[in-house]
């Protein structure tokens, strides 16, 4: 289960493809009923937990195998991206929004008159696009074969997730899901470009993005001793 890159590939697929598998019609929509709502909402929290923990330990013990070598320039895009990642994160789960966990019962409070608030009026799926990033970042600079199998997973999980995600609301909130995709997009500024909704700064406020800014400079000052090498570009 550990020390191998087959491992590695094994937890890669289960805690991606759970993701997808478990919240799929086919499998969650009979397994509601068997365990009810909340029993399955357990149960599925404990498998991508310990599938989580799985791809850690797998990572953490995968041999180091290099495929290529990043030039120095490519170290910035993590410097750069991230900092954008930390504020759309801090964002996401900050911001009532139909597209996290439990989003279909939350659009019910927010309303046809205001069904995008703040970060929703940028993208209907800030927290994904902000892992989204991250894992992009992360692939441009690591060139080992295990953190290629790791981010690009991490990279298909989220970027799948958010397709995933619009499929799954549309066919549980029916015509309620109406307002919230006409007012947003999954591509981040199309609705504001198209003009299909104006900014709401108010909702977004300006202490999400100071509070993402600061939790990026903390990660970037803990990353040698969380991580073991610095976040920070190469002299």
């Amino acid at each position: 289960m550990f020390g191998t890159l087959d491992a590695l590939f094994a937890a890669t697929v289960f805690f991606v493809g759970g993701h997808f598998l478990l919240s799929s019609q086919a499998l969650r929509d009979p397994a509601v009923r068997f365990l009810g709502a909340q029993g399955f909402t357990t149960v599925y929290s404990l498998a991508m937990t310990g599938a989580l923990l799985w791809l850690v330990l797998a990572y953490g013990t995968a041999p180091a195998i290099p495929v290529w070598y990043p030039p120095i320039e490519l170290y910035w895009i993590p410097t750069v991206l991230n900092a954008l990642a930390a504020i759309l994160v801090v964002a996401g789960v900050t911001t009532r929004s139909p597209t996290l966990v439990g989003g279909d019962q939350r659009a019910a409070d927010l309303g046809p008159e205001d069904p995008a608030p703040g970060i929703l009026r940028i993208t209907r799926h800030p927290f994904l696009w902000g892992t989204t990033l991250w894992a992009f970042s992360h692939l441009c600079v690591n060139g080992d074969a295990a953190s290629m199998v790791v981010f690009a997973g991490l990279l298909i999980l989220s970027v799948g997730g958010m397709v995933h995600i619009d499929l799954k609301r549309q066919r549980q909130m029916g015509a309620g899901w109406g307002p919230i995709q006409l007012t947003t997009s999954l591509v981040p500024f199309a609705a504001l470009i198209a003009r299909r909704t104006r900014m709401d700064w108010k909702g977004l406020g300006l202490w999400r993005p100071v509070l993402g800014l600061a939790v990026y400079a903390a990660v970037m000052h803990l990353h040698p001793w969380l991580i073991g090498v610095s976040a920070l570009p190469p002299h």
